[in-house]
């Protein structure tokens, strides 16, 4: 019997276990160091997560005070707030990157996602925030949108590390691969070293179910077929791991051959899939069932503190990630004869996510002024 929890056992398998959450309570009282103890290599954040850490608490509020009092912008203090907490985390990780050389231990911080159509300043602030951190350790995200991934290229070529997020369409994922290589071509063709540069590409799931199951429950109900009406709910909750693994089967597929090889020869690390949005949505499902069906080597899986607790808890790390592809690609095309398009679903999911970290990142900034105007009244 194994000595190594599931998360250990998951590492031994080849994926990363990242955490997906930052708080300056967690930066401060030890609990990412007791998550790293657990098995934990590191850590992604989004706007959705900065909204609710700092406007959600007070634990901000004096260093607000202060940057109040030296006159500092809306946008300064948002860059102070942020970065301080990145800077802490990638602190914190950077053991990790150093043991698992250069492996592990990053922590992601995202391009304001109001910036996400806008390739040039995409590029602009990637490097802004990148340079400006100045740690081996730390990945920018960038959304993987149709002005991201020539944005995203860009930034490799600048050296840069990038967590390609929001991707859910496969020919999404085969596009932003095949701009992490030729960023990495254009980068050794001129004679720049390729050794150092990470990137992970961010496929979500669970989000995919969650989409899709809410179309199958629309044809159960318009159909009187009980035929049908089988098939249909046979495919519920099948849709998110199957796509994920066709994602991982194209992986597989890019980081080979003669093109791949030549860069490899160079120190060039494959683009990593990472699995995001790995909560589980539908109190039917198991709890931790996009963790334990989606474990291979060459990935990560990034987890809310909830999912690595319940995974701790009653997870099973099985190498299931390069199980049955076949099976995968016939339930995609079982959804597609019953009128489900995946490449439907998986756009328009893109753009609710992009929408999403906007608002959030827009709600943040609001909250950031409000708390500045009050202190400002109080000056």
């Amino acid at each position: 019997m194994s000595n190594q929890n599931p998360l250990q056992e998951m590492l031994a398998l080849g994926q990363a276990p990242w955490i997906d959450n930052i708080t300056r309570d967690m930066l401060q009282d030890g609990t990412l160091e007791r998550r790293i103890e657990q098995g934990v290599v590191g850590l992604t954040s989004n706007p959705t997560i900065f909204q609710k850490a700092i406007a959600g608490s007070k634990l901000y509020d004096d260093e607000v005070r202060q940057l109040v009092r030296e006159d500092k912008s809306v946008e300064e203090v948002y860059d102070a707030l942020v970065l301080d907490d990145i800077r802490a985390a990638a602190k914190t990780l950077r053991p990790v990157y150093d043991s698992s050389n250069g492996e592990n231990g990053y922590v992601s911080i995202e391009v304001p996602p109001n910036l996400a159509h806008d390739r040039e300043k995409t590029t602009q602030e990637a490097c802004r925030l990148f340079f400006y951190l100045r740690m081996p350790n730390i990945m920018i995200k960038i959304p993987g949108t149709e002005e991201g991934i020539p944005a995203f290229q860009g930034a490799i070529e600048e050296g840069i590390n990038v967590n390609v997020t929001l991707l859910f369409s496969l020919e999404n994922y085969r596009a932003v691969a095949e701009a992490y290589i030729a960023g990495l071509k254009k980068r050794a063709d001129a004679g720049q070293p390729i050794d150092k540069i990470a990137s992970v590409a961010s496929f979500f799931v669970s989000r995919v179910d969650s989409a899709v199951d809410k179309r199958l429950d629309a044809a159960i109900a318009a159909t009187n077929d009980e035929g049908k009406k089988k098939e249909l709910e046979g495919l519920k909750g099948k849709a998110a791991i199957a796509n994920a693994k066709i994602a991982y089967e194209a992986f597989q597929q890019i980081f080979s051959g003669p093109e791949w090889e030549r860069l490899a020869g160079l120190g060039a690390k494959p683009q990593r899939c990472l699995w995001a949005s790995t909560s589980t949505k539908n109190p039917n499902y198991r709890d931790v069932i996009y963790v334990e069906e989606l474990i291979g080597r060459d990935t990560v899986d990034t987890m809310p503190p909830a999912t690595i607790d319940a995974f701790l808890d009653h997870g099973q790390a099985r190498p299931t990630l390069e199980q049955d592809f076949e099976g995968a690609h016939a339930v995609i095309e079982s959804l597609e004869r019953n009128g489900i398009s995946i490449k439907e679903v998986t756009d328009e999911l893109q753009v609710d996510g992009v929408k999403s970290f906007t608002d959030s990142f827009n709600e943040l900034v609001e909250a950031i002024r409000t708390k500045r105007e009050e202190m400002l009244a109080q000056v």
